[in-house]
């Protein structure tokens, strides 16, 4: 093995080698391997230890350890996407077989796109014969594990869940200063999760890998459901909306999603295999996928308590590469869309206030506004609204007089809005949907909350 090197096309297999936590300390290793090559090891930290289990416990964190290695395994596996897979250690039945290959190939096929991979259909996880033991009622107590990503979408349901009076933890991985900063904004008990991934895995990339998007959501979902079961609470939340479901329609292809693993296909099926496969009790939910993106940007609009610490750019995210000197680099796509949803919510001055700068008085972005409008573009891979949202919003805005002159909404008005037809009203698109997981004594309390 000490004359091993990774060379992409030769390797022949992937290896889920092994996994396990260490309950005094928290720490989980994940394990993995190509063909006889040097084992990769990802750490992952969950503060709050020594867990003391009991029997039913144990075998629910083992179980979440299990699926927390199997969808990890998607950011190695992706460098050489090798046809044959192994998993050492443990087995799987076929449900949770078919479950990754779902996860797999629907959360890869951005990055099967631009590397242009075909692999739908390439992708079998080995299955033993018969079903596992149905999940265990852990007796977990009523307490949100809630997920912060430092934008506007994970305060809103923070927010929401405060006005419904659930307790909550607000959790995160990695450690992004301003993540932490808006964690510490809330006010409320939080939980910071260390995650390492193997550096065989930059070595890699910079030996010819393949590189690209993988369903982040889905590993980070695990991560908190795993930290759930440990802790002994009953809820995991996330904050996708219902626009995420959506992808950009790419011609040749077909839809492509970008943030397939925030969806509501993904959602669902996360959901019942936790219940079905982990504990019986653990509900996995995204509180805000009744709400379009300017639903939800309407929410947000409500108080200005995090103007000046949340981002949504997603350059202030990226494990390598430049980051922007202030909170929105102003030239991204999420920039772009965040602007744009939520001027019709907000004065100009708090808007401009926020950014530092008018998006939508500078022609030099035409480009960037024409793709989210899916104007003569697809829609950005990233995480953004609909086409429908992003041409009501900015039709909204063409009739305002504040707005109306500005660089990007008056070429909208002149070139692009007599040639799209029907375009919605904007109020058509804050409607409530009653597509959702959220349990249903919570939804109850919060309908009112959301739709005023």
């Amino acid at each position: 093995m000490s004359d091993w090197r990774f060379s992409r096309d030769a390797i022949g297999c992937f290896r889920f080698v092994r996994c396990g936590l260490d309950a005094a300390t928290g720490v989980v290793q994940l394990v993995y391997a190509f063909d006889d090559g040097p084992e990769m090891v990802e750490i992952i930290t969950i503060p709050g230890a020594p867990f003391a289990l009991d029997a039913a416990a144990a075998q629910a964190v083992e179980r979440a350890v299990q699926l927390l290695h199997l969808l990890a395994g998607v950011s190695y596996y992706k460098a050489a996407v090798p046809r044959d897979i192994r998993i050492e250690g443990y087995s799987i039945d076929a449900g949770t077989a078919a479950f990754l290959t779902d996860v797999y190939e629907n959360g890869l096929g951005e990055f099967a796109y631009r590397n242009g991979l075909a692999l739908r259909g390439s992708i079998r996880f080995p299955a033993a014969a018969g079903n596992a033991p149905a999940a265990p009622a852990l007796g977990l107590r009523e307490h949100a594990m809630v997920a912060i990503g430092g934008g506007k979408d994970s305060l809103v349901s923070i927010e929401s869940l405060r006005s419904a009076g659930v307790v909550q933890t607000v959790t995160w991985i990695g450690s992004s200063q301003l993540i932490a900063a808006c964690a510490d904004r809330t006010g409320l008990p939080t939980l910071n999760i260390g995650r390492q991934l193997a550096p065989q895995l930059f070595e890699y990339n910079r030996n010819g890998a393949w590189n690209g998007h993988i369903p982040v959501t889905a590993v980070n979902s695990a991560i908190l459901a795993l930290a759930a079961v440990l802790h002994g609470v009953d809820q995991v939340v996330f904050s996708n909306e219902r626009s995420a479901s959506y992808g950009s329609m790419i011609e040749g292809t077909g839809e492509v999603n970008h943030q397939w693993s925030k969806g509501w296909a993904f959602e669902k099926a996360l959901a019942s295999h936790l219940r079905s496969h982990v504990a019986a009790d653990l509900r996995y939910y995204s509180l805000l996928r009744p709400l379009s993106e300017l639903a939800v940007a309407r929410q947000f609009a409500k108080s200005d308590r995090y103007d000046q610490h949340f981002s949504s750019c997603n350059r202030n995210f990226h494990i390598m590469g430049e980051r922007p000197a202030q909170r929105w680099c102003g030239i991204c796509p999420k920039c772009h869309f965040v602007f744009l949803a939520l001027a019709p919510f907000m004065s100009k001055p708090r808007l401009v206030g926020i950014f530092g700068r008018n998006l939508l008085d500078d022609a030099t972005q035409t480009g960037g506004f024409d793709a989210l409008l899916e104007y003569r573009d697809h829609k950005p891979f990233e995480c953004v609204g609909e086409g429908q949202e992003s041409r009501a919003a900015m039709a909204f805005l063409a009739q305002r007089p504040e707005w109306r002159e500005d660089a990007i909404v008056e070429r909208f008005a002149r070139e692009i809005l007599p040639k799209l037809g029907d375009v919605p009203v904007i109020e058509s698109l804050l409607v409530i949907s009653g597509e959702h997981g959220i349990p249903d004594a919570l939804w109850a309390r919060l309908r009112a909350h959301l739709a005023a």
